[in-house]
């Protein structure tokens, strides 16, 4: 093989063609598992970035879809730190976030995961989307994380639009050491709050934690007690 050919193999051409076909869901598995190969052993950034378009699609039958992104996966991490680049700003861009989020787990300290994941959500809307999917994703996986930076990041989605979306920041909030900045927030939203499951969320979290409710909210707060909850004299609700 001439040094020509070398760079037909590897260069940007090739790299063009290989994740043309790794993104494409209709081409043929062997060909597709073939490029996926190719792209694995360049093991560079720009390949790196070819192989994260296979996990923007879903193949059948759904075996061969896990195995393929199973050896993708392992291609990217083989690039080791220089893969972490290309990763991040797929996890700005994609709806679909377990993959990358699971490649930065390998890559990353949980600290670092954490700061990746508050950076997602950093500019996002409270109000009203059409589809908050990644937005529940990330905030989801902030529940099962502890870190000092989440509680402060969660606290605005507490009020959001979207019902799933607050139910899962209660549950974030809630998951950390010290989830007092919060608690402001939390007994405002629980007083307009609709969401029975949303409410009872935040009940029990609070009384998890033996908060005691100030007098001059106990009034209005009991009112909104889910059934099964109750305030005890000194305003620490129970369940």
């Amino acid at each position: 093989m001439g040094l020509f050919d070398m760079f037909a193999r590897k260069g940007p051409g090739a790299i063009k063609k290989h994740a043309a076909r790794v993104a494409n869901k209709r081409a043929q598995n062997p060909d597709r598992w073939e490029s996926i190969q190719v792209l694995a052993k360049m093991g560079t950034p720009e390949s790196v970035e070819a192989l994260l378009a296979r996990f923007e699609i879903r193949v059948d039958p759904s075996i061969v879809d896990q195995e393929e992104k199973e050896a993708a996966l392992k291609g990217i991490l083989a690039v080791g730190a220089e893969a972490i680049e290309p990763i991040r700003a797929h996890l700005q861009q994609t709806t679909k976030v377990s993959w990358p989020l699971k490649m930065l787990e390998k890559l990353l300290s949980k600290e670092e995961v954490v700061t990746e994941l508050l950076a997602v959500i950093e500019d996002m809307s409270t109000d009203y989307e059409r589809d908050p999917d990644k937005k529940i994703q990330v905030i989801a996986y902030l529940e099962d994380r502890q870190d000092p930076r989440i509680v402060g990041a969660v606290s605005r989605f507490l009020e959001d639009d979207n019902e799933t979306v607050r139910f899962h920041a209660v549950g974030a909030a809630f998951a950390q050491e010290d989830p007092s900045a919060a608690f402001d927030t939390l007994l405002t939203q629980v007083s307009e709050e609709e969401s029975v499951r949303v409410r009872v969320r935040i009940f029990e979290g609070l009384a998890g934690v033996e908060f005691k409710i100030p007098k001059d909210r106990q009034d209005a707060i009991r009112k909104m007690l889910p059934e099964g909850f109750a305030l005890d004299a000194d305003g620490t609700p129970r369940h």
